[in-house]
């Protein structure tokens, strides 16, 4: 759960920030209050996201959302450099919606692993995301990336992991400095060839051992995986984050149908109180389809 800032941090953070990042401590406490807000009553619900551009914010804070997910490409490092970050900066300033989290931390040709490895650049970009992620006041960055963890054919597996292992150690304490987790995320065979369930990335977070690094349960890939619910009841102190989309088009909730409420009741047993993201790269119509994703989330939710 994200717990809100204590006062000392309040206002270590306003004495070390000044013009536009001063204001940010107002779209911070925004996202403890946000992310606390659904803890006021008994049932069980969650802060619920999207994945999208920030200019999004204002439409789907009117759906209910807590929340929204952006990349790192998009709103951190963004092609466009540092005067474009300061204008995304400066939109979360007057928005005062908040950012829980970015996906998206390595583009492709940036290797965790194989012979084509670039640690060095990888730790400069993560430093530089998680510099301004606490900036902006968010709480997490997603470690998927699969294109960069591609086990390339006929290199040793065993080597590859020990390269991921090794920049997942110098990663953690990075994001321990700024104070923002880094969740590594599992993805399905179609995206990856390395870490494809709860259990082979709490394998990478058990060697990491920081608590800087943790897990997040994409819903989409563990079922695309076959993955059971239960797996998030066994592995489920690690679990910061959560992504969700329909199994079959990554369709978020209520275009397919998909009955979530399995991996939903699993949320629940474990007492989870981190953030839900619907995760989707393509709509037929977002305006439309994110409003009714949500609906049917909370309704899902209402129901287990």
């Amino acid at each position: 759960m994200d717990q809100p800032f204590e006062q000392q941090s309040r206002r270590k953070f306003l004495k070390q920030s000044s013009g536009i990042y001063a204001g940010l401590t107002l779209g911070a406490g925004t996202l403890a209050e946000a992310m606390s807000s659904y803890n006021s009553g008994a049932k069980f619900s969650l802060p619920l996201g999207v994945y999208a551009s920030y200019e999004k914010a204002e439409m789907l804070k009117s759906y209910g959302c807590s929340y929204i997910e952006e990349s790192v490409g998009g709103f951190l490092i963004p092609k466009d450099g540092d005067l474009k970050y300061a204008k995304n900066l400066q939109q979360l300033q007057e928005e005062k919606f908040p950012i829980r989290s970015y996906v998206i931390l390595l583009p492709g040709d940036l290797k965790t692993l194989g012979p084509d490895a670039n640690h060095e650049a990888i730790l400069q970009r993560t430093d530089l995301a998680l510099k301004r992620a606490k900036e902006c006041g968010s709480k997490y960055i997603v470690f998927g990336s699969g294109a960069s963890r591609v086990i390339p054919e006929g290199f040793d597996r065993d080597k590859a992991k020990a390269q991921h292992i090794e920049l997942s150690k110098k990663m953690a304490p990075l994001a321990d400095k700024h104070g923002v987790t880094i969740a590594l995320e599992p993805l399905n065979r179609g995206e990856t060839n390395f870490i494809n369930s709860l259990a082979e990335g709490v394998e990478i977070i058990d060697a990491v051992n920081s608590p800087s690094f943790q897990l997040l349960c994409d819903i989409y890939h563990m079922l695309k995986e076959d993955e059971p619910a239960d797996q998030i009841v066994k592995f489920g102190k690690h679990i910061v984050h959560c992504h969700i989309a329909e199994k079959q088009n990554r369709t978020p909730p209520g275009v397919a149908g998909d009955d979530f409420r399995p991996y939903l009741s699993a949320l629940k047993k474990i007492k989870y109180k981190g953030g839900l993201s619907i995760e989707c790269f393509v709509y037929q119509d977002f305006d439309s389809q994110s409003k009714k994703g949500i609906e049917v989330l909370q309704k899902q939710i209402s129901e287990v």
